[in-house]
């Protein structure tokens, strides 16, 4: 069995500060970047390639080598460590990656069980309650889903990867006690 890596392999961009000081590594100048992690949806802040140019929303490598625009990986933040433009651009983003890893989340749709007898995970998504629920269980049990279209057509849940951003945000913010999507930090 293949080894899971523990680490984010690529972020997507918040915010950057071309002159800006690092929250994590005391000292620290440069070019500071903050961004979500792809697969764990960590918030991080990166040490970026001097005179490089990055957008917000766009997909860089933070991997272990090969990398063309970061120098390193300074840490993780918390939500509240974010600048005011990091936490505009992160709903946006969160959506672009939810998007973007359609096959990952409607994993989850498929697979998805309950938390505990009065309550499934689904029922935490905004705006997925215990009818579209057991319409989502019923449907992937005759056919698992195979796309947020797919997912629409048969169970009316429109704009899936919508709703899915608002939960990951709510877990981002710190707003919910149960986490499906975020791994709470220590």
């Amino acid at each position: 069995m293949q080894q899971q890596n523990r680490y984010e392999e690529y972020a997507y961009v918040l915010a950057y500060e071309p002159r800006g000081k690092s929250k994590r590594v005391r000292g620290r100048e440069g070019f500071i970047i903050q961004a979500i992690g792809e697969r764990y949806l960590t918030l991080l802040e990166l040490l970026g390639i001097p005179n490089i140019s990055v957008e917000v929303g766009e997909r860089v490598y933070i991997g272990r080598e090969g990398r063309t625009k970061i120098l390193s990986v300074l840490g993780k933040l918390e939500y509240d460590e974010l600048s005011t433009f990091a936490k505009d651009a992160l709903p946006e983003v969160i959506e672009l990656i939810v998007k973007n890893n359609e096959k990952r989340f409607i994993e989850f749709i498929n697979t998805a069980g309950p938390i505990n007898p009065r309550i499934h995970k689904l029922e935490l998504i905004p705006g997925i309650g215990k009818v579209i629920t057991m319409n989502i269980i019923r449907e992937r049990e005759v056919k698992p889903f195979e796309s947020y279209e797919d997912l629409y057509k048969r169970t009316g849940l429109k704009d899936a990867y919508r709703l899915i951003a608002k939960r990951i945000l709510q877990e981002i913010t710190g707003s919910e006690r149960i986490n499906i999507f975020v791994k709470k930090m220590q």
